[in-house]
C-alpha cells in the first residue's frame, strides 16, 4: 500500500479562494462545489492561506443582521496550512489524518504551487479500492444489507 500516492487520488480541480474575495463570494462557491474547504492562493498560485465552510459560516452567523458586506477572505483564513507533496504516500497521509483536525490538505509543489486537494473522502476511496484489489471478486462480496440502493 505505500505505492499509493496522493497525486493519484487528489482533487485536480479545487475549489479555491483569493485574499481579497468577499465573504459571500467565498459562500456561493462552497455551495456551488459542494467542497468543505479550499485553499486561499495568491496570483502566481501560490498557496497562502486555507478556508473552510465553517469558517464562512461563523463569520455569516456573527453577521447576519447586516445587510452589507461581512470581512474578506484575508479576515478568515488560515495562515498556518498543513500540506501534502503529490508523492506523499496515502497510508502516511491516512496516519496525519487521524491526528491531525484538517479534512482536505492542499497538495503543493516542492515551491509551494498549488496543484490539488485531498480530502478524507479520497484517502478513504484509494484505501478501499486498494483492498478491493487485492481481493478476488469471487471472494468477496457485500452482504445484501450493505448495499446501498
Amino acid at each position: 500500500m505505500e505505492s499509493l500516492q496522493v497525486k493519484d487520488y487528489m482533487n485536480l480541480y479545487p475549489v479555491t479562494f483569493t485574499a481579497d474575495m468577499a465573504v459571500e463570494e467565498a459562500s456561493l462557491r462552497f455551495l456551488k462545489t459542494k467542497q468543505i474547504g479550499g485553499p486561499v492562493i495568491d496570483n502566481n498560485g501560490q498557496l497562502i492561506g486555507f478556508l473552510s465552510e465553517s469558517d464562512v459560516l461563523a463569520k455569516m452567523l456573527q453577521t447576519s443582521y447586516y445587510a452589507e458586506h461581512m470581512a474578506d477572505v484575508s479576515e478568515l483564513m488560515r495562515t498556518e496550512v498543513l500540506t501534502m507533496k503529490p508523492y506523499t504516500s496515502i497510508v502516511e497521509l491516512a496516519q496525519t489524518m487521524l491526528l491531525q483536525k484538517p479534512k482536505v490538505y492542499p497538495v503543493t509543489d516542492d515551491d509551494g504551487n498549488l496543484l490539488g486537494t485531498i480530502s478524507r473522502n479520497d484517502v478513504l476511496r484509494a484505501i478501499d479500492l486498494h483492498i478491493r484489489s487485492s481481493f478476488h471478486e469471487s471472494t468477496w462480496q457485500p452482504k445484501e444489507n450493505q448495499i446501498q440502493r
